[in-house]
């Protein structure tokens, strides 16, 4: 009865002042609208189905979905520590905004990490340490069979499409890459007008959905790509078979957000939702898969051609190494996406549950490659949360030639982390297809930015490595990073990991790679 009593008297209460409004003053419409508002909704709360919450505690309740709706905000502007959050800190985005800036990144007055934590990584610096070089490294993609080969920089932009981002971002991304002189990944949406006008080098990808090569019924149009390969942004052309965010289904881009521009690069009906399968149909075995980047290669006239993929089985990457030595054919490089996620919204279960992380995917691609012998004709980049130049150092100690970052770019360009980049209200014009809010985001600003945060980022990796004694990143070596096991122990990881030799499974297979070894089948994807 109680909540009855409250709607009645707010009623009441709003009865009397609309007739104060016509006895009294006019002034008191102030007091009047207000109270007839919330009796209308507590009339409305008591007579709806649909929210328990409401018809038990009508008009207050609404402050629990208010409350609800701000949740993260309040959790990452006034509860959580600097090294707290996720799936970024504040420690994190903060460097990654002052670097954008061109501000100071230093800290004071020590870590705030707990470095007794387990699973708290360190690296081993030098008594002797060397002179940073003036030039950043490039590390050269293109196997005995490509004849463009490209000098790709140590941190690139990773894959987001125009339609999951703003033509805004994409303006400032390929701004930034082609003042800085790294790769910008188009992601699987096609090639933009956006992704062409400043001249930036671009990693073309393909996904299952061939978004800017693709026939009618939704196939691959090999002359469609060997022409639009052909542009002199063009540098590598990368395969999608897996990411991140989501390995295992296709993507989903909502009606609402294909607009006639997105359609026309796409190649797709305006308005209507745009579905990636999860599998490709240019390929069903592992010896077609390969066959097929080299057939990307020939038909962009010798550039690198690769593909990307988050790990899930290890047999199955193995039965694509065998093919590839049953084939004497090897893609360029092959970029390997952690199951930490990315900027591609995802159903949680996936996002928590499926797919191998950086680590342990990119070892396991990098000592695969080597001990089938063919570590040498293919690069390794790697994709995962890469943010910090040490994110860079550990990644190159784990087997990666070069890294991409997607979600630490968005950052550059002014991302806040409001995570709403999947409902096209991003409240910074990162992630929305909405004219109004991109129009917030200043190219030549965020351009700037861009291309301070890689050389920055770059430059403090260097730094990371002269410190450790090293001049380039082909001499890191696994013993140089370490990782606290427990409070007392502390292993290195040439400690913790097996890292095989060249060629050794195709000699005779350790007998922790044997099984999988032996069982993969280069002419099927055994689970």
């Amino acid at each position: 009865m109680t909540r009855v009593v409250l709607v009645s008297v707010l009623c009441l209460l709003a009865a009397v002042a609309m007739a104060a409004v016509f006895v009294v003053s006019p002034w008191w419409l102030f007091a009047a609208v207000p109270l007839l508002a919330a009796g209308g909704t507590g009339c409305f709360d008591l007579i709806q189905r649909t929210h328990s919450v409401l018809r038990n505690y009508p008009v207050l309740g609404h402050f629990r979905y208010l409350l609800e709706a701000i949740r993260p905000e309040l959790q990452q502007y006034f509860i959580e520590r600097n090294t707290d959050g996720r799936p970024y800190d504040r420690d994190v985005r903060s460097i990654v905004y002052e670097r954008a800036k061109g501000t100071e990144d230093e800290s004071p007055f020590g870590t705030e990490r707990d470095v007794y934590e387990d699973g708290y990584e360190t690296f081993v610096h030098s008594f002797a340490p060397v002179p940073v070089p003036d030039e950043p490294p490039r590390v050269r993609v293109g196997g005995p069979d490509c004849a463009k080969p490209y000098e790709m920089a140590l941190l690139n932009v990773s894959a987001m499409s125009f339609g999951s981002l703003s033509s805004n971002a994409i303006l400032a991304l390929n701004g930034g890459a082609a003042k800085g002189g790294f790769a910008h990944d188009t992601g699987e949406g096609g090639l933009s007008e956006y992704h062409l006008r400043h001249g930036g080098d671009l990693v073309w990808e393909l996904g299952t959905g061939y978004f800017g090569c693709r026939t009618p019924d939704g196939g691959f149009d090999g002359g469609e790509f060997a022409e639009k390969s052909a542009h002199e942004a063009v540098k590598c052309l990368s395969l999608k078979l897996s990411q991140g965010a989501k390995p295992g289904i296709g993507g989903v881009l909502p009606g609402g957000k294909v607009n006639a521009e997105i359609a026309k690069v796409r190649e797709v009906p305006q308005g209507k939702t745009v579905i990636s399968p999860p599998y490709h149909r240019v390929f069903s075995t592992p010896r077609e898969l390969v066959l097929f980047v080299a057939r990307m290669r020939e038909l962009a006239d010798g550039k690198p051609a690769g593909f990307k993929l988050c790990l899930g089985s290890r047999r199955q990457f193995l039965a694509v190494c065998k093919a590839m030595v049953a084939e004497d054919v090897t893609p360029d490089f092959i970029l390997v996406d952690g199951a930490e996620g990315g900027t591609g919204a995802a159903p949680l279960e996936f996002s928590d549950h499926i797919g191998v992380p950086l680590t342990d995917g990119l070892m396991t691609v990098h000592n695969a490659l080597v001990g089938a012998g063919l570590r040498d004709r293919i690069r390794i980049g790697a994709a995962g949360k890469v943010a910090t130049g040490a994110d860079i150092v550990k990644r190159l100690i784990q087997g990666a030639d070069y890294t991409n970052a997607a979600r630490a770019m968005m950052f550059a360009v002014g991302c806040i982390q409001s995570q709403r980049c999947h409902t096209n209200h991003c409240p910074v014009g990162v992630a929305t297809q909405d004219a109004r809010r991109a129009r917030a985001l200043d190219v030549e600003d965020k351009t700037e930015r861009v291309y301070r945060f890689q050389r920055a980022t770059v430059r403090s990796a260097q730094q990371i490595m002269a410190s450790m004694g090293v001049h380039r990143p082909e001499d890191l070596r696994p013993h140089q990073l370490r990782r606290r096991l427990d409070p007392i122990t502390v292993r290195s990881y040439d400690e913790l990991y097996e890292w095989l030799e060249p060629g050794q499974l195709i000699a005779e297979a350790p007998e922790t790679w044997a099984r999988d070894w032996a069982a993969a089948d280069p002419d099927r994807f055994t689970v």
